[in-house]
């Protein structure tokens, strides 16, 4: 069934009660043409963009827990294209054009709304910093404008200027957007499960199956099941699960943390960075204040962070917005971030026929479209799509590596 103002009215006249299910719970079938580990926004995006693009509808999505219940819905909904490197802005930017059509394709809204983004600049090297990135965005025809005192002063007029490190200026970037982060899930689940892909939840994958040099299926808590392809996509433990089928992957996984206010009147639009304390805030549709930094400073599996990096966040929103300081916050929690060794994402076949992987890099939200939509066209075609051919795991080895520095405290 199709969302639409009819369909809304006819079941609001039932009182809600006769909705359709918006996906199928199937049990797995004994093998597919393709398994999609993970069911995030990445793995689901990939099986709906198999199904769509090139006709692959024999496939499965396993999830070890509940639709939207991992890094999905732990992150703060950001969505940039602010990067440095020629492999990198065209990606971004290509995932940027996805976001804004993905409520039309998918018949879903996942509620995207652009919002802008401010960085306050508070030394040199940050301002020197800004100016090459927004050199390298004005290439690609990328909108990311210097703001001189004066004019920050004029947009956001309750910033404080006696904070312990200056602001001298800022950067401003129109098209950052924002985008409601388990309704992609969501809405990628219902389009892929309309296309007959089989959505596998609780269902955690123990084992990768192997015949010599080729993947012939996984074992799960269901059972065996067999696949020609399998394709990953398990943000926060990429290294864990490649590991069953004997890769070891470039990267570490930290817990990056975030924390939400009590809600109150709007009065903030933008996105805004602090530069020099590297964390970020907005205001959320609800009026709720969400607040995020730097990840934690060793790695983890742990969806806590720790008090440290929290307080350091806190000191610096108020140090730079004083009248927050009576502001209550009432939850927190942490993602976890497959970091590779140069803060590009990976999108690539690995040494294991039939095995392809998709770890997000510095943070994979705002690449789920287009990282999803490349995965599928690998997993599709055997090879890397020209887009993320820089991309490839043997980067690693050849050292060609793609040393973003785009990554700062809004990851």
């Amino acid at each position: 069934m199709s969302y639409s103002i009819f369909s809304l009215v006819r079941n609001a006249i039932d009182y809600h009660q006769n909705w359709q299910k918006a996906w199928r719970n199937p049990d797995p079938k004994r093998e597919y043409d393709v398994i999609i580990i993970g069911g995030g926004g990445h793995g689901l995006g990939a099986a709906w963009y198999l199904a769509r693009d090139h006709g692959i509808t024999n496939v499965a999505v396993l999830e070890k827990g509940w639709l939207g219940g991992g890094n999905t819905a732990r992150n703060t909904m950001t969505i940039r294209d602010n990067y440095i490197r020629s492999a990198s802005v065209p990606f971004h930017r290509e995932s940027m054009k996805l976001w804004r059509g993905l409520s039309r394709d998918l018949n879903y809204n996942v509620m995207l709304h652009e919002r802008g983004m401010i960085t306050f600049l508070q030394s040199g090297s940050g301002v020197s910093h800004a100016r090459r990135m927004a050199d390298t965005m004005s290439v690609f025809d990328s909108e990311y404008i210097m703001l001189p005192l004066d004019e920050l002063r004029r947009r956001v007029p309750f910033f404080s200027d006696t904070a312990r490190m200056p602001i001298i200026g800022a950067v401003y970037h129109r098209k950052i957007a924002m985008a409601r982060h388990d309704a992609v899930a969501w809405g990628y689940a219902r389009a892929a499960d309309k296309r007959g892909v089989d959505i596998i939840q609780n269902c955690e994958v123990t084992g990768i199956l192997r015949e010599g040099n080729r993947v012939t299926g996984v074992d799960t808590s269901r059972g065996v099941i067999k696949a020609k392809k399998i394709g990953m996509a398990v943000a926060g433990h990429g290294s864990v699960v490649a590991e069953m089928a004997g890769i070891r992957l470039p990267l570490e996984t930290w817990p990056l943390q975030a924390l939400v206010s009590t809600p109150v009147k709007p009065v903030l639009n933008e996105i805004f960075v602090v530069d020099g304390f590297h964390n970020y805030f907005m205001q959320s549709d609800k009026g709720e204040l969400v607040v995020g930094g730097v990840t934690d400073p060793y790695p983890s599996y742990a969806q806590r962070g720790s008090p440290q990096v929290t307080e350091h966040v806190i000191e610096g929103l108020v140090d730079v917005f004083p009248v927050f300081k009576r502001m209550k916050f009432m939850r927190q929690w942490a993602g976890m971030l497959d970091i590779t060794y140069d803060n590009s994402p990976i999108i690539s076949g690995t040494s294991l026929e039939g095995f392809y992987i998709d770890v997000a890099g510095s943070g994979g939200f705002k690449t789920t479209p287009v990282a999803a939509k490349m995965h599928a066209d690998l997993i599709a075609n055997d090879r890397p799509h020209p887009l993320i051919e820089e991309f490839g795991l043997n980067r690693f080895q050849t050292g060609r590596l793609l040393v973003e520095g785009g990554v700062d405290a809004n990851r």
